[in-house]
């Protein structure tokens, strides 16, 4: 049977009208995020928040067509809501957009403050860089691993809604199952329940999303995942942020009760002035910064000795100025590498090994600081 292609998928789909404007639902402009990979399709349909109603049925149709489609075995169909004051699909272009004052000169989030944590989950921390190709994934993962060596109860959650790859990672190819409550049931994998944007769309498609797209997928993953229950609720729930510091971070900080952050860095001077940035947006968000690490400190050399290819020691300096906690040095190791790439983290696969003594280290620092803290406030 030929594999289904895009084409096939879009024509189908526009044969459902938009009951808007009475286009297909392709030429409407509502398939957005559209997966087609063996034996499963999906898409979102993203309409304003008074709409939603009126979509129900459409999404259900979609549904039902395209699970009817040769080989596909799961189809799914989410409707979401656009951000408030978000313009209507229909709105005429104006004059090229420019920045206005208050948005240079303000960047303050506006949005009211966090007052909950998602359903059964006592702590939240996030991990961010500033900037990308750090290792700030992998030391999530690895941060999140220490924590279950801990004894507790650990989530993981990839917020890099433009680049996941917590499925790669840890070896996973199951997507979450909807449970009765309708919220996702997570996969497992090495003990954590782990969710991420990677199970919902094809590797091989660019992620061409707009910011309040992007940021309602990551509410989604947050609050509509099962993470724990209320005989057994999960101790700490590590989120993977995406590089740099703009609407999926705030949009997280603003609506999640967050516990701490960890930053992470390597040596140089580069890398150091997006940590900076990290740092400040945490602080501009209330959240406290548990700590730097640095990543790549160093390359072990076949004779025992220690490399340093980017610099050492510039994230150490940089905690002291800050005034925030150092959890300490990771080596540039490629066994990590390989670990992540085949998906068999090596912190999990040896837990005895150097490495993973070295991340039950920095876990048990940011364990200590959370309890430090006092009972949850949720």
């Amino acid at each position: 049977m030929p594999d289904l292609t895009r084409e096939a998928v879009l024509d189908v789909l526009n044969r459902i009208p938009d009951p808007l404007s009475g286009q297909g639902l392709s030429e409407a402009g509502l398939v957005r995020g559209l997966v087609v990979s063996p034996e499963r399709v999906g898409f979102m349909i993203e309409v304003p928040q008074d709409q939603v109603p009126g979509y129900q049925d459409v999404r259900s149709q979609a549904e039902a067509v395209l699970a009817r489609l040769p080989g596909v075995k799961k189809a799914q169909v989410v409707l979401t809501a656009e951000a408030p004051g978000a313009p209507p699909r229909d709105a005429p272009r104006g004059p090229s957009a420019k920045l206005s004052d208050r948005a240079v000169n303000d960047g303050k989030p506006k949005a009211p403050v966090a007052t909950a944590r998602p359903d059964h989950v006592r702590h939240v921390i996030v991990v961010g860089s500033g900037k990308g190709g750090v290792g700030k994934s992998t030391l999530s993962l690895a941060i999140a691993l220490g924590l279950k060596a801990q004894g507790l109860r650990v989530g993981f959650l990839d917020a890099d809604i433009y680049g996941p790859s917590a499925p790669v990672m840890l070896g996973l190819r199951t997507p979450p199952e909807f449970g009765e409550d309708k919220r996702m049931v997570p996969p497992e994998a090495f003990g954590l329940k782990v969710n991420s944007v990677g199970f919902l769309v094809d590797p091989d498609q660019a992620m061409i999303w707009r910011g309040p797209m992007a940021s309602q997928a990551l509410t989604q993953l947050l609050t509509q995942t099962r993470w724990g229950t209320p005989e057994e609720p999960l101790d700490v729930l590590v989120v993977d942020l995406p590089p740099g510091t703009g609407d999926v971070q705030l949009t997280l900080t603003q609506k999640t009760l967050i516990d701490g952050a960890v930053v992470v860095s390597t040596p140089q001077e580069m890398a150091l002035a997006d940590a900076r940035r990290a740092v400040t947006l945490f602080g501009k968000t209330g959240i406290n910064v548990l700590g730097i690490v640095e990543n790549m400190a160093w390359f072990p050399a076949p004779d025992g000795g220690e490399i340093e290819i980017f610099g050492r020691g510039g994230a150490r300096a940089l905690a002291g100025t800050l005034n925030v906690p150092f959890l300490g040095e990771v080596p540039l190791d490629p066994a990590l590498r390989q670990g992540s790439d085949t998906g068999r983290p090596l912190t999990a696969t040896e837990p005895g090994g150097a490495m993973a003594r070295r991340f039950s280290e920095i876990a048990a620092a940011i364990a200590h600081a959370l309890a430090a803290e006092g009972p949850a406030r949720n």
